[in-house]
């Protein structure tokens, strides 16, 4: 029986009573009797109706504060992570009206359980309305998508530590660095907690990723080998490939080096003997006041690299000479001063290890860039190194430029391989101090020749 039958019943059931009393011989009183119950059941008849009536459905007045949608939709987050910053729209977590749960609430309202709260909520959703606030989701496979994003800018792998010796020379070295990761479970509830409520920044959480332990008895960690101490740094543009081949295979010989506590490393005992024999190609040399081919040009790009490698590390420099000319390779990147020049068996270069545990020298080639690095790593013992700014004085004016015949190029062309260079007396102060102490000092002098450009001009087939 739908809710009018049952009002129409109601009707017509008091009607009937009505009749009845009329009928009777105490019309008077009983109407009045009657006209008491009558007036006393119909706000509850009312109420009862009411309830029938809406029995299932929503009560009149209730309704979705449509503002709130619009602003939970256009919602803007803020994720960081130190000095990375990424800006997120709640559109991309996929959220929308939740329209069950919002129903469910809507529903609800007037219906607490509290008689008399629930019929003033109803009279006031009634009279002037009442609006709620909805009820949002996000999905799942946005969100996911959106947090891998955000990791994939954020984690990085640990490295594991390596180390391999063969003949007392370190073939493999790696040394371990802490990794980190974004918690994606947790940072997943940070953003969905942050879009539903008053936030507006979301710190990205991360973890650290240890690496794991060397095994062995022969580690870098035994040896000392923990930290960068000094590095160098060349650059040889314009370089012919001969060169770069020298270089390569020079740094080739000193990389992986260990040099012990209270050693003193030699450039031309460790590299060996410079021929062709050994591998060295010819390339442009400095001999006799001329640039020609010689057996190993290029090999000083590399006891230059680590000359100044050392200067970094702050170690005693036992054994070193400058070139009798400035060298445009050696200036390309630094100030004069900053060379070191080797030629076996009469001029080497040398340095003493007096620190307490082992060095590491590394070697690091880019012929496509021209660049070459050295790098020292060892044990750190609080040691500050500084050298001054080099000062220049009694400067010489080059002389005229030389073209020199080479058969290898086609007639016609003309290729420079040095340049013009002043002469010069250059000097610089190194020193290094442990606790506010010096712990050594040398001033460095430099005497160059001056130095005129050189061209090489083909005379070969063309």
């Amino acid at each position: 029986m739908s809710n009018v039958h049952y009002f129409l019943f109601l009707i017509h059931y008091l009607l009937s009573i009505l009749l009845i009393i009329m009928l009777s011989r105490h019309f008077i009183f009983l109407l009045s009797i009657f006209s008491i119950v009558v007036l006393s059941l119909t706000p509850v008849v009312v109420y009862a109706t009411y309830e029938l009536a809406y029995r299932g459905r929503i009560y009149p007045g209730v309704q979705i504060d449509k503002s709130k949608i619009k602003n939970q939709k256009s919602k803007i987050l803020k994720l960081v992570n130190g000095e990375k910053e990424w800006i997120v729209q709640a559109e991309q977590l996929g959220v929308n009206l939740d329209w069950d749960r919002t129903r469910e609430k809507l529903y609800r309202t007037g219906r607490n359980g509290d008689f008399g709260k629930d019929l003033e909520i109803k009279y006031r959703a009634y009279r002037q309305g009442i609006t709620v606030e909805p009820e949002f989701d996000y999905n799942r496979e946005m969100a996911a998508e959106l947090v891998a994003s955000v990791s994939g800018e954020i984690d990085r792998a640990a490295a594991e530590p390596k180390f391999r010796l063969a003949q007392d020379r370190v073939t493999e070295f790696v040394r371990a660095e802490t990794g980190i990761r974004v918690n994606r479970n947790q940072l997943t509830d940070r953003l969905i907690q942050a879009v539903f409520s008053a936030r507006e920044q979301v710190e990205v959480p991360v973890e650290t990723i240890t690496p794991v332990a060397p095994k062995g008895e022969m580690t870098a960690e035994s040896l000392g080998i923990k930290q960068l101490l000094g590095k160098g740094i060349s650059t040889y543009k314009g370089s012919i490939s001969a060169r770069k081949h020298n270089v390569g295979l020079t740094a080739e010989r000193i990389d992986g080096v260990l040099v012990g506590p209270g050693e003193t490393f030699s450039f031309n005992q460790t590299v060996g003997e410079i021929n062709k024999e050994n591998g060295f190609l010819e390339a442009y040399v400095i001999k006799d006041g001329r640039t020609e081919l010689g057996d190993g040009g290029g090999v000083c790009q590399v006891s230059t690299t680590l000359f100044r490698a050392v200067l970094a590390a702050g170690l005693p420099v036992a054994e070193r000479r400058a070139h009798s000319y400035r060298v445009g390779y050696y200036e390309q990147n630094s100030p004069p001063g900053f060379d070191a020049t080797v030629y076996s068996p009469t001029t080497d270069f040398k340095f003493k290890n007096d620190t307490s545990s082992y060095l590491l020298i590394q070697a690091k080639v880019d012929n496509n860039a021209s660049t070459l690095i050295m790098e020292l790593w060892g044990t750190g013992d609080g040691r500050i190194a500084k050298t001054t700014k080099p000062i220049v004085t009694d400067q010489i004016a080059p002389p005229p430029d030389v073209y020199q015949d080479d058969t290898s190029l086609p007639a016609g062309t003309v290729k420079q391989v040095d340049w013009k260079a002043w002469g010069a007396k250059v000097r610089f102060d190194y020193t290094v101090t442990r606790a506010g102490a010096t712990i050594y000092s040398k001033t460095f002098v430099s005497n160059y020749k001056p130095w005129q450009a050189v061209y090489l001009r083909g005379t070969g087939t063309p």
